[in-house]
């Protein structure tokens, strides 16, 4: 019977555990965008996941709209990231890149004043979480403008590689651009990107191939979210729009595909487990009894834990030997560089 603490071949991934982390937004790159020392460390103190994916990170300048989160665009950036991925190698880590472009949920203060990007004109309700500024209504793509932003995604893989990461995972989850194309809710195009759930996953099939084509399958994952309400997404049929999304999937050959769907509440995840021939990761609400279990059935080939690894750097040593969990605290989730937080008090609560 597998366990959460055996080993998982995934495409080029080898984890020596089945226990990932979860990408975590934490905006502590600065107004650069540059990676730093103390993102370097936060990495390196987690290094006994069997994969880290990193916080999303923008393609580009037109895909940034969180403040103070790092990017991949410049050669600022990937020299940044390469003190990263030097420091979690030399502690013994696998680390992907989490390729991110914020679509509608961008705003023109972090676009010298343009408009963000989205498949339809059609603004998320509520306010930027990040600047607390109410979303503004997008431009919606072109033909021109999708081409580009494809280009963007491999281009930004390209660097991620040249940064030293082990491979690169596609963020198509949480109300970001390629779900924004997915769901229904906001994608009102009349072209080959809308209507009909094969045009509105043609955006995603396009990115993931030419990622794929940049820097290979076997190092190419892709996140996505079967959920409602989050930025305003929405879709009348999860359980179809994700078989579907799944068995297209099959002919890329991604290392891995992560499910973003309640552990208590799942509709999409059994279909997609069904469909879907590679490696299946899940996430949200799983604490250490629900994702062995996940695991030990065959429903999931992995788990990933986000704010469980905030507080608890060693949490893979915690779950292996049951020992009590520290508790996440929402105060320590978003700071950035100037307010000198690091991780350290965590340390002294080492499993022991």
């Amino acid at each position: 019977m597998l366990t959460l603490f055996d080993p998982l071949n995934a495409g080029a991934f080898k984890l020596k555990n089945r226990v990932v982390m979860a990408p975590l937004t934490r905006s502590r790159a600065g107004e650069t965008r540059v990676p730093n020392d103390l993102m370097a460390e936060y990495y390196a103190q987690r290094a006994s996941a069997g994969l880290i994916i990193s916080e999303a990170t923008a393609i580009s300048r037109e895909g940034y709209g969180w403040g103070n989160a790092p990017g991949i665009y410049t050669d600022e950036h990937t020299a940044g990231w390469r003190k990263v991925t030097d420091v979690v190698h030399r502690a013994g880590g696998l680390m992907v890149l989490q390729l991110w472009h914020m679509g509608r949920v961008s705003h023109p203060d972090f676009l010298d004043g343009e408009l963000p990007v989205a498949p339809s004109a059609i603004a998320a309700e509520g306010e930027s979480k990040s600047i607390h500024k109410p979303y503004v209504t997008p431009r919606a793509m072109t033909q021109a403008d999708i081409t580009r932003v494809i280009g963007d995604y491999a281009s930004a893989a390209r660097r991620a590689m040249d940064a030293g990461f082990d491979g690169v995972q596609i963020h198509g989850a949480n109300g970001y651009l390629i779900d924004q194309f997915l769901k229904a809710s906001s994608n009102q195009r009349m072209d080959r990107y809308g209507g009909s759930v094969a045009n509105r996953a043609r955006f995603l099939l396009e990115v993931c191939a030419a990622v794929a084509a940049e820097v290979s399958a076997e190092r190419t994952a892709l996140r996505v979210s079967a959920v409602n309400g989050y930025n305003s997404m929405n879709d009348s049929d999860l359980p179809g729009l994700f078989t579907y999304v799944a068995k297209e999937l099959n002919a890329l050959n991604l290392a891995f595909l992560e499910m973003k769907e309640p552990a208590s509440a799942q509709i999409a995840t059994p279909h997609v487990r069904a469909n879907f021939k590679g490696v299946l990761i899940g996430n949200e609400g799983y604490d250490g009894d629900t994702a062995a279990r996940a695991v030990e059935s065959g429903r999931l080939d992995a788990v990933a834990f986000g704010t469980k690894f905030l507080a608890n750097p060693d949490l893979v040593e915690r779950l292996r030997r049951h020992v009590p969990l520290n508790a996440p605290d929402p105060v320590t989730f978003y700071k950035g560089v100037r307010e000198g937080y690091t991780d350290y008090p965590f340390l002294s609560d080492r499993a022991a």
